[in-house]
């Protein structure tokens, strides 16, 4: 594999093209739209969203598209029926690029996180 030095979202977005292309910005539109105060940044050489925190990253494979974070056992507990059929890891929620891009979905993991992300952050401050 090339040694990448991605600095922009822009960046990365440019190394793929159709569906993955596609995906990812729509993706990244849902991430926008629901926590406009996130902050766009590279990490580990993907997308990353930063608001209160570290709240997702996501990156795209020949065969699926990822969304990560290390993900809390409150989070995998209410996501728990929703996740069923995807492949997951600790910190890795796979998409397959063969099925619909599920965009509740996403955007309900999204906000589920900026909470958790905003809990989080009060709680830090007591």
């Amino acid at each position: 594999m090339a040694k990448t030095n991605y600095q922009t979202i822009d960046e990365y977005h440019q190394a793929f093209d159709g569906e993955a292309l596609e995906r990812m910005q729509t993706i990244r539109k849902i991430i926008n739209e629901a926590v406009p105060d996130a902050e766009e940044s590279i990490s580990y050489q993907i997308p990353c969203f930063k608001y209160n925190g570290y709240l997702i990253y996501y990156c795209a494979f020949p065969k699926h598209i990822t969304l990560s974070h290390p993900y809390s056992g409150t989070f995998w507990e209410y996501f728990r029926k929703d996740l069923e059929g995807y492949k997951t890891s600790k910190a890795a929620i796979q998409i397959p690029m063969d099925k619909p891009l599920p965009e509740k979905l996403i955007k309900k993991i999204v906000t589920f996180r900026k909470e958790e992300n905003e809990k989080t952050a009060m709680s830090n401050k007591k």
